[in-house]
């Protein structure tokens, strides 16, 4: 393989990067890789495990499908670094200045600079307060029928529903098996749902479920409240995605109700080609912006924003250039008269 060719890059990282990647999932590596191709300074700050490290696999990852997360982001950093990526294992605490001059402080105490931003740092998933829930989460408490769908066909499944949406999730997870029970509590389902539900052949248990069961670390049914057991192999609940983020936090940028709803949660509005925010110099890629989409989704988006950051710099490197070169130039002298 040939190697890139080598540009000016920071020796200390205290010193300004082109660009900054806040986040290492898919998302900001994909846009650091193509950054780091177009002989960019950059610097990806990965602040932990991403959203789906505790699942086993990916999916609808072409070529990659069954991967696990862990490989292939270990496969990205190297891809990255290859190119003189420079990363660090540390969380972006905040941030000041603006386009050309932005300031990011970071957990251990230092501080970078970044003629601009890529925010890629993914969301949190609150899930449903039930005990024993959370530990199942990304195994056999799931959310995404097309994430994970396949692994639990043909199995018992049961939906937690949490609202009208829970409809929506069940008809998907009824084209994977047979064996599908909701448990909504009275007016959680309005009647058109219970009416389709109904129609499908498919049990609506209106009992609040107290807890999950789980047998030889598998989960094996959900408890009610009024001691029945009921089993399943496998539980779909509704998260609430959260954005959380103080960089974009301090530099203006608040949080919007996802555009299905605020039971889906909050995440950063950003154009939906660029990956451009209202804050000039700061982009967006991956869930931060858009928590439904998957991890192949979230690369190609990182991609195209750091392809969008790399024409922006590019242009503004020439205007700058252009501007400088006319300030240089021999003014004519004034005819006398």
């Amino acid at each position: 393989m040939n190697e890139p060719a080598q540009s000016s890059r920071p020796a200390d990282p205290a010193e300004l990067f082109d660009v900054v990647v806040v986040g290492a999932g898919a998302a900001g590596l994909s846009a650091a890789v193509t950054l780091g191709r177009s002989r960019r300074s950059v610097l990806v700050l990965d602040g932990g495990p991403p959203r789906n490290a505790p699942a086993a696999g990916m999916h609808n990852y072409l070529g990659l499908d069954g991967a696990a997360p862990a490989d292939l982001l270990a496969a990205g950093r190297a891809e990255a670094e290859h190119y003189g990526v420079h990363i660090r294992r540390t969380r972006a605490v905040g941030a000041s200045g603006g386009r050309d001059d932005f300031r990011i402080a970071l957990a251990d105490g230092s501080t970078v600079g970044a003629r601009r931003l890529i925010v890629a740092s993914g969301v949190v998933d609150q899930l449903p307060a039930v005990p024993g829930l959370a530990a199942r989460w990304g195994r056999d408490v799931l959310h995404c029928p097309y994430c994970h769908g396949w692994e639990v066909r043909d199995q018992a499944i049961g939906i937690l529903a949490a609202g009208p949406h829970s409809l929506h999730q069940t008809l998907l997870f009824r084209q994977l098996s047979t064996d599908v029970i909701v448990f909504a509590e009275p007016g959680v389902l309005p009647a058109e749902a219970v009416e389709q539900l109904t129609a499908l052949g498919v049990p609506i248990v209106d009992v609040p479920v107290e807890q999950v069961v789980v047998t030889d670390d598998r989960l094996s049914g959900v408890r009610l409240t009024d001691g029945r057991l009921i089993r399943r192999d496998a539980l779909a609940v509704t998260t609430r995605a959260v954005a959380d983020s103080p960089v974009l936090d301090d530099l203006g940028l608040t949080p919007a109700p996802h555009p299905l709803g605020p039971h889906f949660g909050e995440t950063y509005p950003s154009d939906p080609m660029t990956g451009a925010t209202s804050v000039p110099g700061v982009s967006l890629a991956g869930n931060v912006t858009d928590p439904m989409v998957m991890v192949v989704v979230a690369a190609g988006r990182g991609t195209m924003t750091g392809a969008m950051v790399n024409a922006e710099l590019a242009a503004s490197d020439a205007a700058a250039r252009t501007a400088a070169a006319r300030a240089a130039a021999p003014q004519p002298a004034l005819e006398s008269r």
